[in-house]
Protein backbone atom coordinates (compact mmCIF):
# COMPACT_ATOMS: atom_id res chain seq x y z
CA UNK A 1 0.00 0.00 0.00
CA UNK A 2 1.37 3.42 -1.01
CA UNK A 3 0.63 5.35 2.18
CA UNK A 4 2.37 8.53 1.04
CA UNK A 5 0.07 9.01 -1.95
CA UNK A 6 -2.99 8.38 0.25
CA UNK A 7 -1.79 11.05 2.69
CA UNK A 8 -1.00 13.50 -0.11
CA UNK A 9 -4.33 13.24 -1.94
CA UNK A 10 -6.30 13.34 1.34
CA UNK A 11 -4.51 16.60 2.09
CA UNK A 12 -5.54 18.06 -1.26
CA UNK A 13 -9.16 17.07 -0.67
CA UNK A 14 -9.10 18.84 2.71
CA UNK A 15 -7.74 21.99 1.07
CA UNK A 16 -10.53 21.94 -1.49
CA UNK A 17 -13.07 21.40 1.29
CA UNK A 18 -11.68 24.45 3.07
CA UNK A 19 -12.45 26.46 -0.07
CA UNK A 20 -15.96 24.95 -0.31
CA UNK A 21 -16.68 25.91 3.32
CA UNK A 22 -15.98 29.57 2.59
CA UNK A 23 -19.12 29.81 0.43
CA UNK A 24 -21.66 29.15 3.23
CA UNK A 25 -19.53 31.42 5.42
CA UNK A 26 -20.03 34.22 2.89
CA UNK A 27 -23.77 33.46 2.78
CA UNK A 28 -23.81 33.86 6.55
CA UNK A 29 -22.11 37.25 6.23
CA UNK A 30 -24.66 38.39 3.63
CA UNK A 31 -27.52 37.47 5.99
CA UNK A 32 -25.68 38.81 9.08
CA UNK A 33 -25.52 35.41 10.79
CA UNK A 34 -22.97 34.40 13.41
CA UNK A 35 -22.79 30.88 11.92
CA UNK A 36 -20.17 32.25 9.52
CA UNK A 37 -17.68 31.86 12.36
CA UNK A 38 -18.39 28.10 12.46
CA UNK A 39 -17.66 27.78 8.74
CA UNK A 40 -14.54 29.92 8.72
CA UNK A 41 -13.26 28.02 11.77
CA UNK A 42 -13.87 24.63 10.13
CA UNK A 43 -12.31 25.88 6.89
CA UNK A 44 -9.20 26.95 8.84
CA UNK A 45 -8.94 23.48 10.45
CA UNK A 46 -9.25 21.78 7.04
CA UNK A 47 -6.72 24.13 5.46
CA UNK A 48 -4.11 23.63 8.19
CA UNK A 49 -4.47 19.84 8.09
CA UNK A 50 -4.45 19.87 4.29
CA UNK A 51 -1.25 21.92 4.16
CA UNK A 52 0.45 19.65 6.71
CA UNK A 53 -0.52 16.52 4.77
CA UNK A 54 0.76 17.94 1.46
CA UNK A 55 4.01 19.50 2.71
CA UNK A 56 5.96 16.41 1.71
CA UNK A 57 5.32 15.07 -1.77
CA UNK A 58 4.77 11.30 -2.06
CA UNK A 59 7.89 9.18 -2.39
CA UNK A 60 6.17 7.13 -5.08
CA UNK A 61 3.38 8.21 -7.42
CA UNK A 62 2.32 4.69 -8.29
CA UNK A 63 -1.43 4.30 -7.88
CA UNK A 64 -3.08 0.92 -8.27
CA UNK A 65 -6.70 -0.16 -7.88
CA UNK A 66 -6.54 -0.79 -4.14
CA UNK A 67 -4.93 2.61 -3.46
CA UNK A 68 -7.54 4.25 -5.68
CA UNK A 69 -10.43 2.57 -3.88
CA UNK A 70 -8.99 3.37 -0.44
CA UNK A 71 -8.30 7.00 -1.35
CA UNK A 72 -11.81 7.59 -2.67
CA UNK A 73 -13.55 5.92 0.30
CA UNK A 74 -11.26 7.56 2.85
CA UNK A 75 -11.53 11.04 1.34
CA UNK A 76 -15.33 10.93 1.14
CA UNK A 77 -15.43 9.83 4.79
CA UNK A 78 -12.96 12.51 5.87
CA UNK A 79 -14.87 15.20 3.95
CA UNK A 80 -18.04 14.21 5.74
CA UNK A 81 -16.38 14.07 9.17
CA UNK A 82 -15.11 17.64 8.84
CA UNK A 83 -18.15 18.86 6.90
CA UNK A 84 -20.32 17.97 9.91
CA UNK A 85 -18.44 20.30 12.27
CA UNK A 86 -20.24 23.58 11.34
CA UNK A 87 -23.61 22.02 12.22
CA UNK A 88 -22.26 21.10 15.66
CA UNK A 89 -20.40 24.39 16.22
CA UNK A 90 -23.47 26.44 15.27
CA UNK A 91 -25.68 24.43 17.64
CA UNK A 92 -28.29 23.61 14.97
CA UNK A 93 -27.41 19.91 15.22
CA UNK A 94 -25.79 19.38 18.64
CA UNK A 95 -25.26 15.61 18.26
CA UNK A 96 -22.16 14.83 16.20
CA UNK A 97 -23.61 11.50 14.98
CA UNK A 98 -26.68 13.36 13.72
CA UNK A 99 -24.52 16.06 12.11
CA UNK A 100 -22.36 13.35 10.49
CA UNK A 101 -25.49 11.60 9.21
CA UNK A 102 -26.80 14.85 7.72
CA UNK A 103 -23.49 15.66 6.06
CA UNK A 104 -22.98 12.17 4.62
CA UNK A 105 -26.55 12.33 3.34
CA UNK A 106 -25.64 15.61 1.67
CA UNK A 107 -22.36 14.58 0.03
CA UNK A 108 -23.77 11.25 -1.16
CA UNK A 109 -26.83 13.10 -2.57
CA UNK A 110 -29.13 10.92 -0.48
CA UNK A 111 -31.28 13.62 1.08
CA UNK A 112 -32.25 11.60 4.18
CA UNK A 113 -32.50 13.96 7.13
CA UNK A 114 -32.61 13.79 10.91
CA UNK A 115 -34.08 17.30 11.09
CA UNK A 116 -37.72 17.70 12.04
CA UNK A 117 -37.88 21.40 11.15
CA UNK A 118 -35.43 22.60 8.47
CA UNK A 119 -36.93 26.07 8.31
CA UNK A 120 -35.36 27.04 11.64
CA UNK A 121 -31.83 26.58 10.25
CA UNK A 122 -29.69 29.58 9.37
CA UNK A 123 -29.15 30.53 5.73
CA UNK A 124 -25.53 29.40 6.01
CA UNK A 125 -26.52 25.93 7.19
CA UNK A 126 -29.29 25.61 4.60
CA UNK A 127 -26.85 26.60 1.87
CA UNK A 128 -24.20 24.13 3.08
CA UNK A 129 -26.72 21.26 3.17
CA UNK A 130 -27.71 21.94 -0.45
CA UNK A 131 -24.18 22.71 -1.63
CA UNK A 132 -22.93 19.34 -0.35
CA UNK A 133 -25.39 17.78 -2.82
CA UNK A 134 -23.84 19.73 -5.66
CA UNK A 135 -20.29 18.82 -4.63
CA UNK A 136 -21.12 15.14 -4.32
CA UNK A 137 -23.35 14.97 -7.39
CA UNK A 138 -20.63 14.95 -10.04
CA UNK A 139 -17.93 13.87 -7.60
CA UNK A 140 -15.19 15.69 -5.76
CA UNK A 141 -12.39 13.96 -7.65
CA UNK A 142 -13.91 14.88 -11.01
CA UNK A 143 -13.83 18.49 -9.79
CA UNK A 144 -10.26 18.26 -8.53
CA UNK A 145 -9.07 16.60 -11.75
CA UNK A 146 -10.72 19.40 -13.73
CA UNK A 147 -8.75 21.98 -11.71
CA UNK A 148 -5.39 20.28 -11.22
CA UNK A 149 -3.98 16.96 -12.46
CA UNK A 150 -2.54 15.30 -9.36
CA UNK A 151 -0.98 12.16 -10.76
CA UNK A 152 -1.13 12.25 -14.54
CA UNK A 153 -2.57 9.11 -16.11
CA UNK A 154 -2.94 7.29 -12.78
CA UNK A 155 -5.90 9.48 -11.83
CA UNK A 156 -8.19 7.36 -14.02
CA UNK A 157 -8.13 4.89 -11.13
CA UNK A 158 -9.68 7.53 -8.86
CA UNK A 159 -12.33 8.46 -11.39
CA UNK A 160 -13.31 4.80 -11.89
CA UNK A 161 -13.64 4.32 -8.12
CA UNK A 162 -15.81 7.42 -7.70
CA UNK A 163 -17.95 7.60 -10.85
CA UNK A 164 -21.30 5.77 -10.90
CA UNK A 165 -21.88 2.87 -13.27
CA UNK A 166 -20.44 -0.50 -14.27
CA UNK A 167 -17.74 1.14 -16.43
CA UNK A 168 -16.21 4.58 -16.93
CA UNK A 169 -15.09 5.93 -20.30
CA UNK A 170 -13.24 9.08 -21.21
CA UNK A 171 -15.19 11.46 -23.45
CA UNK A 172 -11.95 12.72 -24.99
CA UNK A 173 -8.39 11.29 -24.92
CA UNK A 174 -7.18 13.42 -21.97
CA UNK A 175 -8.75 12.71 -18.58
CA UNK A 176 -8.44 16.34 -17.45
CA UNK A 177 -10.36 17.47 -20.54
CA UNK A 178 -13.04 14.86 -19.79
CA UNK A 179 -13.37 16.25 -16.25
CA UNK A 180 -13.62 19.82 -17.56
CA UNK A 181 -16.34 18.81 -20.05
CA UNK A 182 -18.34 16.97 -17.37
CA UNK A 183 -18.19 19.85 -14.91
CA UNK A 184 -18.86 22.36 -17.69
CA UNK A 185 -22.10 20.55 -18.54
CA UNK A 186 -22.94 20.21 -14.84
CA UNK A 187 -22.43 23.92 -14.16
CA UNK A 188 -24.41 24.87 -17.28
CA UNK A 189 -27.43 22.74 -16.28
CA UNK A 190 -27.31 24.07 -12.71
CA UNK A 191 -27.05 27.70 -13.82
CA UNK A 192 -29.83 27.26 -16.38
CA UNK A 193 -32.16 25.78 -13.76
CA UNK A 194 -31.39 28.52 -11.22
CA UNK A 195 -32.13 31.23 -13.81
CA UNK A 196 -35.43 29.59 -14.81
CA UNK A 197 -36.49 29.21 -11.16
CA UNK A 198 -35.78 32.88 -10.49
CA UNK A 199 -37.77 33.88 -13.60
CA UNK A 200 -40.67 31.74 -12.32
CA UNK A 201 -40.72 33.70 -9.08
CA UNK A 202 -38.57 31.69 -6.68
CA UNK A 203 -36.39 33.82 -4.37
CA UNK A 204 -32.70 33.86 -5.35
CA UNK A 205 -31.43 32.03 -2.27
CA UNK A 206 -34.08 29.33 -2.58
CA UNK A 207 -33.36 29.00 -6.32
CA UNK A 208 -29.68 28.30 -5.64
CA UNK A 209 -30.44 25.71 -2.96
CA UNK A 210 -33.09 24.02 -5.11
CA UNK A 211 -30.81 24.11 -8.14
CA UNK A 212 -27.98 22.44 -6.22
CA UNK A 213 -30.30 19.72 -4.93
CA UNK A 214 -31.94 19.09 -8.31
CA UNK A 215 -28.93 18.80 -10.64
CA UNK A 216 -27.00 17.05 -7.87
CA UNK A 217 -30.05 14.73 -7.45
CA UNK A 218 -29.81 15.25 -3.70
CA UNK A 219 -33.19 16.34 -2.40
CA UNK A 220 -32.52 18.38 0.73
CA UNK A 221 -35.44 20.80 0.79
CA UNK A 222 -35.25 24.17 2.50
CA UNK A 223 -38.93 23.99 3.41
CA UNK A 224 -40.62 21.40 5.60
CA UNK A 225 -42.92 20.35 2.74
CA UNK A 226 -39.98 20.02 0.33
CA UNK A 227 -41.23 21.39 -3.03
CA UNK A 228 -44.93 21.09 -2.19
CA UNK A 229 -45.60 24.79 -1.55
CA UNK A 230 -44.13 26.03 -4.82
CA UNK A 231 -46.16 26.78 -7.93
CA UNK A 232 -47.04 24.06 -10.48
CA UNK A 233 -44.69 25.76 -12.99
CA UNK A 234 -41.75 25.44 -10.59
CA UNK A 235 -42.65 21.83 -9.77
CA UNK A 236 -42.82 20.94 -13.47
CA UNK A 237 -39.48 22.64 -14.10
CA UNK A 238 -37.84 20.71 -11.27
CA UNK A 239 -39.36 17.49 -12.67
CA UNK A 240 -37.78 18.09 -16.08
CA UNK A 241 -34.36 18.90 -14.65
CA UNK A 242 -34.43 15.92 -12.27
CA UNK A 243 -35.08 13.60 -15.20
CA UNK A 244 -32.38 15.32 -17.25
CA UNK A 245 -29.92 14.95 -14.38
CA UNK A 246 -30.56 11.20 -14.36
CA UNK A 247 -29.34 10.89 -17.97
CA UNK A 248 -25.77 9.81 -18.70
CA UNK A 249 -23.74 13.00 -19.24
CA UNK A 250 -22.07 11.34 -22.22
CA UNK A 251 -25.43 11.71 -23.98
CA UNK A 252 -25.32 15.49 -23.55
CA UNK A 253 -21.78 15.55 -24.91
CA UNK A 254 -22.87 13.48 -27.95
CA UNK A 255 -25.82 15.85 -28.52
CA UNK A 256 -23.48 18.85 -28.44
CA UNK A 257 -21.31 17.18 -31.08
CA UNK A 258 -24.43 16.35 -33.13
CA UNK A 259 -23.58 12.68 -33.51
CA UNK A 260 -27.17 11.64 -34.10
CA UNK A 261 -26.43 7.97 -34.85
CA UNK A 262 -24.80 7.61 -31.43
CA UNK A 263 -27.76 9.36 -29.81
CA UNK A 264 -30.22 6.82 -31.16
CA UNK A 265 -27.91 3.92 -30.25
CA UNK A 266 -27.73 5.08 -26.60
CA UNK A 267 -29.83 2.17 -25.40
CA UNK A 268 -29.62 2.88 -21.69
CA UNK A 269 -31.11 6.38 -21.98
CA UNK A 270 -34.06 5.22 -24.09
CA UNK A 271 -34.81 2.44 -21.62
CA UNK A 272 -34.58 4.97 -18.78
CA UNK A 273 -37.09 7.29 -20.47
CA UNK A 274 -39.30 4.31 -21.37
CA UNK A 275 -39.39 3.14 -17.75
CA UNK A 276 -40.45 6.63 -16.65
CA UNK A 277 -43.22 6.72 -19.28
CA UNK A 278 -44.60 3.24 -18.52
CA UNK A 279 -44.57 3.62 -14.73
CA UNK A 280 -46.07 7.07 -15.17
CA UNK A 281 -49.02 5.57 -17.00
CA UNK A 282 -49.51 2.86 -14.37
CA UNK A 283 -49.28 5.18 -11.37
CA UNK A 284 -51.42 7.92 -12.92
CA UNK A 285 -54.24 5.48 -13.68
CA UNK A 286 -53.94 4.18 -10.11
CA UNK A 287 -54.06 7.57 -8.32
CA UNK A 288 -56.21 9.57 -10.76
CA UNK A 289 -59.20 9.71 -8.38
CA UNK A 290 -57.05 11.10 -5.54
CA UNK A 291 -56.66 14.50 -7.24
CA UNK A 292 -59.32 16.98 -8.39
CA UNK A 293 -57.96 17.31 -11.94
CA UNK A 294 -56.03 15.09 -14.35
CA UNK A 295 -53.37 17.80 -14.73
CA UNK A 296 -52.65 17.82 -11.00
CA UNK A 297 -52.51 14.03 -10.93
CA UNK A 298 -50.04 13.95 -13.84
CA UNK A 299 -47.88 16.63 -12.22
CA UNK A 300 -47.55 14.74 -8.93
CA UNK A 301 -47.12 11.40 -10.73
CA UNK A 302 -44.19 12.42 -12.88
CA UNK A 303 -42.64 14.58 -10.17
CA UNK A 304 -42.48 11.63 -7.78
CA UNK A 305 -41.33 9.22 -10.50
CA UNK A 306 -38.59 11.64 -11.56
CA UNK A 307 -37.63 12.20 -7.93
CA UNK A 308 -37.44 8.48 -7.10
CA UNK A 309 -35.80 7.04 -10.24
CA UNK A 310 -33.12 9.75 -10.21
CA UNK A 311 -32.80 9.24 -6.42
CA UNK A 312 -33.31 12.97 -5.82
CA UNK A 313 -35.85 12.59 -3.03
CA UNK A 314 -37.87 15.79 -3.38
CA UNK A 315 -41.62 15.49 -2.88
CA UNK A 316 -44.75 17.46 -3.71
CA UNK A 317 -47.20 15.10 -2.03
CA UNK A 318 -47.19 12.30 0.52
CA UNK A 319 -46.84 9.23 -1.72
CA UNK A 320 -46.89 7.16 1.46
CA UNK A 321 -50.69 7.50 1.21
CA UNK A 322 -50.87 6.25 -2.38
CA UNK A 323 -52.37 2.82 -3.21
CA UNK A 324 -50.16 -0.26 -2.86
CA UNK A 325 -49.65 -0.63 -6.63
CA UNK A 326 -48.25 2.89 -6.91
CA UNK A 327 -46.01 2.47 -3.86
CA UNK A 328 -44.75 -0.85 -5.23
CA UNK A 329 -43.86 0.83 -8.54
CA UNK A 330 -41.93 3.53 -6.68
CA UNK A 331 -40.00 0.92 -4.65
CA UNK A 332 -39.02 -0.84 -7.89
CA UNK A 333 -37.82 2.50 -9.27
CA UNK A 334 -35.72 2.96 -6.12
CA UNK A 335 -33.83 -0.20 -7.04
CA UNK A 336 -33.44 0.64 -10.74
CA UNK A 337 -32.12 4.16 -10.30
CA UNK A 338 -30.81 6.49 -12.99
CA UNK A 339 -28.33 6.04 -15.84
CA UNK A 340 -24.64 5.33 -15.37
CA UNK A 341 -22.54 8.46 -15.73
CA UNK A 342 -25.28 10.66 -14.25
CA UNK A 343 -25.54 12.24 -10.82
CA UNK A 344 -28.28 9.76 -9.84
CA UNK A 345 -27.92 6.69 -7.63
CA UNK A 346 -29.49 3.24 -7.54
CA UNK A 347 -28.35 0.05 -9.26
CA UNK A 348 -28.37 1.92 -12.62
CA UNK A 349 -30.35 1.13 -15.75
CA UNK A 350 -27.20 -0.11 -17.52
CA UNK A 351 -26.62 -2.80 -14.88
CA UNK A 352 -30.24 -3.92 -15.12
CA UNK A 353 -29.87 -4.22 -18.91
CA UNK A 354 -26.60 -6.16 -18.57
CA UNK A 355 -28.24 -8.57 -16.12
CA UNK A 356 -31.26 -9.10 -18.38
CA UNK A 357 -29.04 -9.70 -21.39
CA UNK A 358 -26.81 -12.06 -19.38
CA UNK A 359 -29.85 -14.13 -18.39
CA UNK A 360 -31.02 -14.20 -22.00
CA UNK A 361 -27.54 -15.28 -23.11
CA UNK A 362 -27.45 -18.12 -20.57
CA UNK A 363 -30.85 -19.39 -21.70
CA UNK A 364 -29.71 -19.23 -25.34
CA UNK A 365 -26.50 -21.10 -24.46
CA UNK A 366 -28.48 -23.92 -22.84
CA UNK A 367 -30.67 -24.20 -25.96
CA UNK A 368 -27.73 -23.87 -28.38
CA UNK A 369 -24.46 -24.90 -26.61
CA UNK A 370 -22.23 -24.18 -29.62
CA UNK A 371 -23.59 -20.70 -30.21
CA UNK A 372 -21.16 -17.84 -29.55
CA UNK A 373 -22.85 -14.58 -28.60
CA UNK A 374 -21.73 -11.27 -27.16
CA UNK A 375 -23.62 -8.89 -24.90
CA UNK A 376 -23.94 -5.43 -26.40
CA UNK A 377 -25.00 -2.17 -24.77
CA UNK A 378 -25.20 1.25 -26.40
CA UNK A 379 -23.84 -0.31 -29.60
CA UNK A 380 -20.66 -1.66 -27.96
CA UNK A 381 -19.66 -5.17 -26.89
CA UNK A 382 -19.57 -5.43 -23.10
CA UNK A 383 -16.26 -6.79 -21.80
CA UNK A 384 -16.32 -9.94 -19.69
CA UNK A 385 -14.77 -8.16 -16.71
CA UNK A 386 -17.65 -5.62 -16.79
CA UNK A 387 -20.18 -8.46 -16.74
CA UNK A 388 -18.28 -10.13 -13.90
CA UNK A 389 -18.11 -6.90 -11.89
CA UNK A 390 -21.85 -6.36 -12.46
CA UNK A 391 -22.63 -9.81 -11.08
CA UNK A 392 -20.33 -9.20 -8.11
CA UNK A 393 -21.96 -5.81 -7.50
CA UNK A 394 -25.43 -7.36 -7.39
CA UNK A 395 -24.30 -10.09 -4.99
CA UNK A 396 -22.67 -7.58 -2.64
CA UNK A 397 -25.67 -5.26 -2.96
CA UNK A 398 -28.24 -7.79 -1.75
CA UNK A 399 -25.99 -9.22 0.98
CA UNK A 400 -25.33 -5.70 2.32
CA UNK A 401 -29.01 -4.81 2.12
CA UNK A 402 -30.07 -7.98 3.96
CA UNK A 403 -27.52 -7.51 6.75
CA UNK A 404 -28.46 -3.85 7.14
CA UNK A 405 -32.16 -4.66 7.47
CA UNK A 406 -31.30 -7.26 10.10
CA UNK A 407 -29.18 -4.78 12.08
CA UNK A 408 -31.82 -2.04 11.87
CA UNK A 409 -34.44 -4.44 13.20
CA UNK A 410 -32.67 -4.29 16.60
CA UNK A 411 -34.39 -0.92 17.11
CA UNK A 412 -37.76 -2.67 16.88
CA UNK A 413 -39.42 -0.58 14.18
CA UNK A 414 -41.74 -2.07 11.56
CA UNK A 415 -40.44 -4.08 8.62
CA UNK A 416 -41.49 -1.62 5.89
CA UNK A 417 -39.74 1.25 7.65
CA UNK A 418 -36.52 -0.74 8.07
CA UNK A 419 -36.46 -2.17 4.54
CA UNK A 420 -37.25 1.08 2.76
CA UNK A 421 -34.81 3.02 5.00
CA UNK A 422 -32.04 0.64 3.88
CA UNK A 423 -33.14 0.77 0.22
CA UNK A 424 -33.29 4.57 0.40
CA UNK A 425 -29.82 4.82 1.96
CA UNK A 426 -27.98 2.33 -0.29
CA UNK A 427 -29.61 3.80 -3.40
CA UNK A 428 -29.08 7.39 -2.15
CA UNK A 429 -32.78 8.28 -2.42
CA UNK A 430 -33.70 9.75 0.97
CA UNK A 431 -37.40 9.12 1.61
CA UNK A 432 -38.80 5.61 1.96
CA UNK A 433 -42.17 4.46 3.25
CA UNK A 434 -44.02 4.50 6.61
CA UNK A 435 -41.96 6.32 9.28
CA UNK A 436 -39.27 7.38 6.75
CA UNK A 437 -41.83 8.53 4.17
CA UNK A 438 -41.57 11.83 2.25
CA UNK A 439 -42.83 13.83 5.23
CA UNK A 440 -40.98 11.74 7.84
CA UNK A 441 -37.32 11.74 8.87
CA UNK A 442 -34.59 9.52 10.32
CA UNK A 443 -34.28 11.20 13.73
CA UNK A 444 -35.96 8.34 15.62
CA UNK A 445 -33.29 5.76 14.76
CA UNK A 446 -30.66 4.93 17.38
CA UNK A 447 -27.06 6.13 16.90
CA UNK A 448 -26.09 2.54 16.02
CA UNK A 449 -28.71 2.36 13.24
CA UNK A 450 -27.68 5.79 11.97
CA UNK A 451 -24.08 4.59 11.64
CA UNK A 452 -25.29 1.57 9.64
CA UNK A 453 -27.24 3.90 7.36
CA UNK A 454 -24.24 6.24 7.07
CA UNK A 455 -22.12 3.32 5.86
CA UNK A 456 -24.87 2.37 3.40
CA UNK A 457 -25.07 5.90 2.00
CA UNK A 458 -21.32 6.09 1.44
CA UNK A 459 -21.18 2.57 0.02
CA UNK A 460 -24.11 3.26 -2.30
CA UNK A 461 -22.61 6.49 -3.65
CA UNK A 462 -19.21 4.87 -4.23
CA UNK A 463 -20.60 1.70 -5.85
CA UNK A 464 -20.06 -0.51 -2.75
CA UNK A 465 -16.52 -1.83 -3.31
CA UNK A 466 -14.45 1.21 -2.17
CA UNK A 467 -16.05 1.16 1.29
CA UNK A 468 -15.49 -2.60 1.62
CA UNK A 469 -11.87 -2.22 0.51
CA UNK A 470 -11.36 0.58 3.04
CA UNK A 471 -12.28 -1.79 5.89
CA UNK A 472 -10.39 -4.79 4.49
CA UNK A 473 -7.16 -5.47 6.49
CA UNK A 474 -5.62 -7.27 3.51
CA UNK A 475 -5.70 -4.12 1.39
CA UNK A 476 -3.74 -2.11 3.98
CA UNK A 477 -0.75 -4.45 4.01
CA UNK A 478 2.39 -3.36 2.24
CA UNK A 479 3.21 -5.07 -1.03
Amino acid sequence: MNYSIIRYITGWVLKFEAAFLCLPALVGIIYHETDSISYFGTAAICLVLGVLLTLKKPTSRSLYSREGFVIVALCWTVMSLFGALPFVFSGDIPSYVDAFFETVSGFTTTGASILTDVEVLSHANLFWRSFTHWIGGMGVFVFILAITPLLGGSTMTLMKAESPGPSVDKLVPKLKDTSIILYGLYIFLTALLIIILIILGMPVFEAFCTGFGTTGTGGFGIKNDSIGSYSPAIQNTVTIFMIMSGINYSMFFILLRRKWKQVFSFEEVWWYLGIIAVTGGIIFSNIREMFPTAGEGLRHTFFQIGSVITTTGYSTTDFNRWPELSKSCLVLLMFIGACAGSTGGGIKVSRILILIKSIRKEIATIAHPNQVSKIRLNGHVIAEDTIRSTNAYMAIYFVMMSLSVLLLSIDGYDFTTNVTAVIASINNIGPGLESVGPFGNYAFFSPFSKIILIFNMLAGRLELLPMLVLFSPACWRKR
